[in-house]
């Protein structure tokens, strides 16, 4: 065995789960990165995995497999990013470990992650939004829990893994209502809810159980809705919703354009962004400027501030006492 498999084994026993405990789905996503590595490693070396040695992946073949992620295997700028990212940690952990190698793994720290277009956040618009509340039929049990997952989506902007993760015992509808999830990073939040998802809720619970320790929202057979049913719901109702709001054809509504739509009513209500970056759970509040970037309202008026070049600031006259006073009505 060589000097990788002790660092790599290490990395995921030491660095991951005990340093970091990083969640379930970050060790799935570094395990993969690993996995592809390693058999494209063993290609271009001839070398099994557990021959391989930190020398072996020098910069020339973590820049090669970056190559062949996004030509051979079709990922995108995100993807590959991701992937370097898990390789950029794994060498940063074995820096003190293996100085002998330090050469080696200042080059590939080297590599830049890949510089790509943000694309503007999809959202709902209000109209959008009823229309897609509207959507369910309520008069079915399969109509009731949807109707009271989306509205519980567009009004706090969980993730999937957080809605699908929460019980009866998660929400507190009384004084001072809010829901609390364990959220991305192992970071638990309270979100608080409104007058009209408290209702919804007091509604959904009672017919489910209130002191139900499953998921607040369950299969009919009890079990917890997987990523891909949430998905197949949300594109079900938005089709339903095009009916009565044909601008959602446009739009590719998914459980991540709810998350989207629950930011922009909150920045259009005045909140800062920085709050919006708390509510949203966001490592980090730069995260949360994308929808200053959406907003045309915001863009508008900033720019009806503006004067316009060549012509000369308008005189101020003070507004008719009369029509004053029936403006304050």
């Amino acid at each position: 065995m060589t000097d990788l498999a002790p660092i790599l084994q290490g990395f995921f026993t030491d660095r991951l789960a005990r340093q970091k405990q990083a969640s379930p789905n970050t060790v799935a996503a570094y395990r993969d990165t690993f996995k592809l590595l390693l058999a494209f490693a063993r290609e271009r070396t001839g070398k099994a995995p557990n021959k391989l040695s930190l020398a072996d992946m020098d910069a020339t073949l973590v820049g090669a497999f970056l190559q062949h992620l996004e030509e051979q295997r079709g990922n995108g700028t995100a993807t590959r990013n991701a992937r370097l990212a898990a390789i950029h940690s794994l060498f940063r952990y074995a820096a003190p470990r293996a100085p002998e190698h330090a050469a080696v793994i200042s080059q590939v720290l080297a590599i830049p992650p890949r510089r790509r277009e943000r694309a503007l956040v999809s959202y709902l618009t209000p109209e959008e939004t009823d229309a897609l509340l509207a959507a369910p039929d309520r008069t079915a049990w399969h109509g009731r829990r949807d109707h009271a997952l989306l509205l519980l989506a567009v009004q706090t902007g969980l993730r999937v893994s957080e809605l699908t993760a929460l019980t009866s015992q998660d929400t507190h509808l009384g004084a001072g209502p809010h829901v609390r999830c364990h959220g991305k990073g192992r970071k638990n939040r309270a979100t608080p809810l409104t007058s009209q998802t408290v209702k919804v809720l007091k509604t959904w619970i009672a017919e489910i159980g209130p002191t139900s320790d499953g998921p607040l929202f369950p299969t009919q057979a009890g079990g917890r809705l997987s990523r891909d049913a949430v998905e197949r719901l949300v594109t079900k109702h938005a089709t339903t919703a095009e009916a009565d709001c044909p601008s959602i054809k446009e739009k590719n509504v998914t459980p991540h354009t709810l998350r989207h739509t629950a930011a922009m009513s909150l920045l259009r209500a005045g909140v800062d962004t920085s709050v919006i970056a708390l509510w949203l759970g966001h490592e980090d509040a730069e995260t949360t400027h994308v929808y200053l970037h959406a907003d045309m309202t915001i863009k508008e008026q900033a720019l009806a501030r503006v004067q316009p070049p060549g012509t000369s600031p308008g005189r101020y006259r003070p507004p008719d006492t009369l029509l004053a006073f029936l403006d304050n009505l």
